[in-house]
């Protein structure tokens, strides 16, 4: 009686479902690798590098180059007041004028007109004792009221011969007694102004106005008769 009392015991206990232990966990999916998505980070990581290398490379072929801070005019030269330095490349290809080399640009004159803010290059100038061919310097002496108010270097003009000889000229080229013609006393039809001020630098409005001017070598001749006589005068024409 004992006995069957022992195994219907067990027996219950042997019908009880198995539970799970608390630290088991449920085993996760294997990753997904993707082999092109790490070739690619690779790839701009090269590509990045290689741009911040050239960057470098590009920074290290600046140099310090002139740059003007005024206009400068035909004829005019450069000083330390009217330039500047500025970094450019160095392999852009202009033939750009290093700021070491500033002294002897100061020695030179500008063919053409440079304008404020210019990075000056080596043809801009040229050697001031050089004269196109064909051409000649006069220096004038003009009165007030034969040229006009803020003639200034650079200036295209048309020189005239006035006064009792320009008018008696004309008429006997006229083969008249009467007035001379609209163009009879023309002596330059187009001069350069190369400067035009005293040698103090001061403009002179009231009085006599040292002007030089750069004409046709076969006109500089007249042009210096007339200002020996004190009958030039000078009128501003397109083209300044």
């Amino acid at each position: 009686m004992k006995i069957q009392e022992r195994t219907g015991a067990g027996a219950g206990r042997s019908a009880a479902p198995a539970q799970p232990s608390v630290g088991d966990r449920l085993p996760s999916p294997p990753r997904e690798r993707k082999p092109a998505l790490a070739a690619l980070a690779v790839l701009l990581i090269l590509v990045g590098a290689l741009g911040a290398t050239m960057l470098v490379l590009r920074a290290g072929d600046r140099i310090e180059a002139v740059q003007v801070t005024a206009d400068i005019k035909p004829g005019e030269s450069l000083t330390k007041d009217n330039i500047k330095a500025v970094m450019v490349n160095d392999d852009s290809g202009a033939n750009f004028v290093p700021w070491e080399q500033r002294a002897g640009l100061m020695k030179l004159q500008a063919k053409s007109t440079i304008y404020d803010g210019t990075v000056v290059v080596g043809q801009m100038f040229a050697d001031k004792t050089g004269m196109e061919q064909g051409k000649a310097t006069v220096g004038v002496s003009l009165k007030e009221g034969q040229y006009p108010d803020g003639l200034d270097s650079g200036d295209n003009v048309a020189v005239y011969r006035v006064g009792s000889k320009a008018s008696s000229g004309s008429s006997e080229q006229n083969g008249s007694s009467g007035s001379s013609g609209a163009d009879s006393s023309l002596l330059v039809e187009r001069a350069v102004v190369v400067s035009a001020e005293a040698a103090g630098g001061d403009t002179i409005s009231s009085t006599a106005l040292p002007v030089t001017l750069t004409v046709d070598a076969a006109d500089a001749a007249a042009v210096a008769q007339a200002a020996s006589a004190g009958e030039v005068a000078v009128v501003l024409i397109p083209g300044n």
